[in-house]
């Protein structure tokens, strides 16, 4: 299918779309027309993968009591003639087979590719049922397939840059974390906490048996991070110096540290007691 000539802001929203678009000829008056179910087939690039059986229980009573009351937007569906492929309203579509209905109201749109995802992302980002990771993956193929910018999208969707980056970034945790985004038991909060952590998936799952709010959560990935910092330092002391503490530790009886540079350093002893103060004082006295 072509591309439109004109490319349509992103982020309009549906009702823009439903008012501005001429239907196609067979739509009948003002592009509204009944279609029977069977003609009609989920969006190819509906970002969202999970509907929940609550939300979807309740679209249901809805439908069974007063019908589909809000068209469905449909287009052509390529290499299927008389069928059709949703752009938006796929809820309603399911809820209208679970209500056994034969047949829904529809509007008809001849749009391309590029336009099916804006507006299937635009529905479901304006009514919040995207899980985090389906958002990332949204933005992901408007930018990898349609070449839009971070800075571009986001102004289109009314976002901010950052919000786009940082939910792109959770695309980067591995899969095992991204599922437990995806089920609820980590929120985005949560997540966007681990993208920086050296082992997203033990901390995920530390997260989850402690029951952290996000703040937590930040700190137990600072503190890993401070850890792994004073691993890589120890990792890369100088043997020496290492060889000279474990000397004086064993001399002393006690813990002793050196902290050397260019310029000098410091030498420290650890003790726990003035007895034991008292001792090493001895000790330094009868070496002079």
């Amino acid at each position: 299918m072509n591309e439109p000539a004109k490319r349509r802001g992103l982020g309009r929203g549906l009702s823009a779309l439903l008012g501005e678009e001429k239907a196609i000829p067979e739509a009948g008056s003002k592009g509204e027309l009944r279609l029977r179910i069977d003609q009609i087939h989920p969006g190819r690039f509906q970002p969202r993968r999970n509907f929940g059986d609550e939300s979807m229980k309740s679209l249901v009573d809805s439908v069974i009591a007063q019908g589909v009351l809000q068209p469905i937007l449909v287009r052509p569906y390529p290499g299927k003639p008389g069928d059709y492929e949703i752009l938006a309203g796929e809820r309603r579509w399911r809820a209208a087979q679970k209500a056994r209905l034969h047949e829904v109201p529809a509007v008809l749109r001849d749009l391309g590719d590029r336009e099916a995802l804006e507006i299937a992302l635009v529905e479901n980002i304006q009514r919040q049922d995207l899980t985090p990771i389906e958002e990332a993956q949204g933005y992901k193929r408007l930018i990898d397939e349609f070449k839009h910018t971070q800075e571009a999208l986001a102004s289109a969707l009314g976002l901010s840059r950052s919000h786009v980056a940082n939910t792109l970034r959770l695309l980067s945790l591995p899969e095992t974390v991204q599922k437990m985004l995806g089920d609820g038991r980590l929120s985005a909060g949560h997540a966007r906490a681990l993208v920086t952590a050296r082992d997203p998936e033990a901390l995920a799952r530390k997260i989850i048996a402690m029951e952290m709010n996000v703040r937590e959560a930040e700190g137990l990935v600072k503190t890993e991070h401070g850890q792994g910092a004073a691993r890589k330092k120890a990792g890369h002391r100088n043997a020496d110096i290492v060889a000279l503490e474990r000397e004086l530790s064993r001399g002393l009886g006690l813990k002793v540290s050196i902290a050397h540079g260019t310029k000098g350093g410091t030498l420290t002893i650890r003790y726990l007691s003035l007895d034991q103060l008292d001792e090493v004082l001895k000790k330094l006295r009868a070496k002079r």
